[in-house]
């Protein structure tokens, strides 16, 4: 979708270039899509056009010099973000396509994302990501699954915690969603197209994923861009590379222990939680919260809950500009005789620290070096899951400060709260 006039980018294009022939390091943000897509083996492409649109069409011509196939769509009046749809499929090789707006860079395993949309048998699919403005962005809400429930608009009144998950402009399509858009109809996306679906209960699925993918439609990110671009940050982040992360205990660690946490009052993130993390964004670990809460097997709350209290900590981080890349929870109790009363908590758990299950899990799911990555946490048995995982340890002297004693165990670094942690781990 390569249509957009790029209002915001004025300084840079002059109205002498469409918004996604801007330059950033050197090159118009559509050829470093272009490379980015070719590189996974993508080579046919359907380019939409409409302000300034032959400008597009000289630069890349047919594709030939740079080793693609490139088509043409040109909107004679503007159709909206999804009334060019209807002019696409007479174009496509297959049943389904990626959907690429032409403001965003990014670096994306697209057979990752491509697998997840099979398995789902998924009609369109939204990469979905944290990112570091949740508050003013619009949120897409999934179920555990990952099927779409519905968006939240940036315009309504959020009295309310949420989860730090945004619509990245990035999607999976079956070409059927194609027919769904009349011809010649200003249409959004979004709004209209894909929230007719989900309503309909249609399988629209969202794809969390750290991977790098930015809206670049302004000049400061344009510059910010070009940074992580030369960097090789941008690259570094896509899921094909292995990964190094840094897995954080909840309690006592990033919120102040305030005994079982079990109600979202009762959480209160540490003073120097905010500066850690935001280190950890920007240096190429991925920033992971990995936590036993028992509260649900000892009947103190329900998983809905625990869910509750993180969309707390994500609203709260998200408000400071930072965020965590994943949250994962057990639930179980920590003895092995279950009462009969909850049945459900009978099962073998082995995701429970210091069991791995919780670190294995996500070392699978986002192609995690566990050997190259840190455990930050307040007690021994945080100190003993990182040693079982084949981690580096960083025991913090917040929370318990390692005085549960119940494992005998010697972390690589001692510090005195996360912040420190932090930085020791990062020089």
């Amino acid at each position: 979708m390569a249509g957009g006039k790029g209002t915001r980018l004025r300084a840079i294009t002059n109205d002498e270039i469409p918004k996604p022939m801007a330059p950033v390091a050197g090159k118009p943000i559509l050829e470093w899509q272009i490379e980015c897509l070719r590189r996974q083996g993508i080579t046919d492409i359907v380019m939409i056009t409409g302000h300034l649109g032959h400008k597009i069409r000289e630069y890349f011509e047919n594709g030939a010099r740079f080793g693609v196939a490139i088509q043409y769509i040109e909107e004679t009046t503007p159709l909206g973000t999804a009334g060019a749809l209807s002019m696409v499929p007479q174009l496509l090789t297959g049943n389904s396509f990626f959907l690429v707006f032409g403001d965003v860079l990014f670096d994306i395993d697209l057979i990752r994302m491509e697998r997840f949309h099979r398995e789902r048998k998924a009609l369109a699919t939204l990469f979905v990501h944290p990112n570091v403005h949740p508050f003013d962005s619009d949120l897409v809400v999934c179920d555990e699954n990952g099927k779409v429930l519905k968006f939240d608009s940036k315009h309504n009144v959020r009295n309310y915690w949420y989860h730090n998950c945004v619509n990245a402009g990035f999607y999976l399509m079956n070409r059927s969603i194609c027919e769904k858009v009349p011809d010649n109809t200003k249409v959004d996306l979004e709004k209209e197209l894909l929230s007719s679906l989900i309503s309909e209960g249609q399988p629209i699925y969202g794809y969390h994923s750290p991977e790098y993918i930015k809206d670049v439609g302004t000049v400061e990110r344009i510059q910010k861009a070009e940074g992580e671009l030369t960097s090789g940050f941008i690259r570094g982040r896509c899921l094909n590379q292995k990964q190094k992360a840094i897995f954080l205990d909840r309690d006592g660690t990033i919120n102040k222990k305030n005994g079982l946490v079990y109600q979202e009052d009762q959480f209160e993130l540490e003073d120097c939680a905010v500066e850690a993390i935001r280190k950890i964004n920007a240096s190429g670990y991925l920033a992971i919260v990995v936590t036993n809460q028992p509260v649900v097997a000892r009947g103190l709350c329900e998983v809905a809950d625990v869910e509750r209290i993180h969309q707390k900590m994500e609203t709260l981080l998200g408000q400071k500009g930072v965020y965590l890349d994943e949250i994962r929870f057990c639930p179980h109790h920590p003895d092995r005789g279950y009462p009969e009363e909850n049945p459900a908590y009978k099962i073998p758990c082995h995701c429970r620290k210091p069991d791995i299950g919780m670190l294995e899990d996500c070392a699978a799911a986002y192609n995690i070096a566990l050997e190259e990555s840190w455990m930050i946490g307040d007690t021994t048995v945080d100190i003993q899951t990182g040693k079982n995982a084949g981690t580096k340890t960083a025991l913090v002297l917040t929370g318990d400060a390692g005085n549960d004693k119940k494992y005998n165990v010697t972390p690589d670094l001692v510090c005195q709260d996360l912040l420190e942690a932090v930085n020791k781990i990062l020089t």
